[in-house]
């Protein structure tokens, strides 16, 4: 097993401190709604995420934060994190983005040091990365190869959304990690096809950007956001 790929396996490790399980990304106000209420409701948020959220938002980030930080280019980086959070209509998703993304560069700055912290001074200076483009910045950093960060950022997103999900819903161990098996098979070919077009971030995801912006009203919320 090579060093990337174990720095990629750490890097997705649900251990790795980024905050995430105290995230529903608007899953808990659509359990809430009654929305989402069982496994094929599931299936079908998390193909929307899988779909557009990550083929056209944060994947689409990932990719172009990683050769920014090849490049050493910093200012592209801090563009393409501010277009990226202003995409997001929702306040608590912004926060989330922001925070997740800190609490990686700074964690993987202080395991790993190298590029990783090359440019936290001027991502300070933004307030911080969003996951996306921290995510590629510490893949690029590790050597990790861009198609395999895209893949890798996927699974991690998914993973923590049926994470939430078995907190949130009736469904079992079994047909959670069933479902996500099934979306997990898709998605080499949605990074591919990211990586074809080339295209910058996108969004246009209103049901999910609405569940996430009345998260708030939410009676004995589990997760911020």
């Amino acid at each position: 097993m090579t060093a990337s790929l174990l720095s990629l396996l750490h890097l997705c490790d649900s251990l790795f401190p980024l905050g995430a399980f105290a995230h529903s990304d608007g899953l808990e106000a659509a359990v809430h709604a009654g929305l989402v209420s069982n496994a094929a409701d599931l299936d079908a948020w998390l193909t929307a995420c899988l779909d557009e959220v990550i083929g056209r938002g944060e994947g689409p980030a990932v990719a172009a934060a990683w050769t920014a930080a090849r490049a050493g280019d910093w200012e592209a980086i801090a563009r393409l994190d501010r277009d990226l959070v202003a995409m997001r209509p929702a306040a608590e998703s912004r926060a989330a983005m922001r925070t997740m993304g800190r609490r990686l560069i700074a964690t993987w700055q202080t395991i790993h040091g190298g590029s990783a912290s090359s440019g936290s001074a001027l991502l300070d200076a933004h307030g911080g990365a969003a996951l996306p483009v921290a995510f590629g910045i510490a893949a690029a950093s590790a050597g990790i190869d861009r198609h395999s960060a895209g893949e890798g950022y996927a699974y991690t997103r998914l993973a923590a959304s049926v994470s939430a999900a078995m907190r949130l819903m009736s469904i079992g161990q079994i047909e959670a990690h069933t479902l996500l098996a099934r979306i997990r098979r898709r998605i080499p070919a949605v990074v591919d096809e990211l990586e074809r077009r080339g295209a910058l971030p996108e969004s246009f995801t209103p049901m999910l950007d609405i569940m996430t912006m009345t998260h708030r009203a939410v009676h004995s919320r589990l997760f911020r956001s």
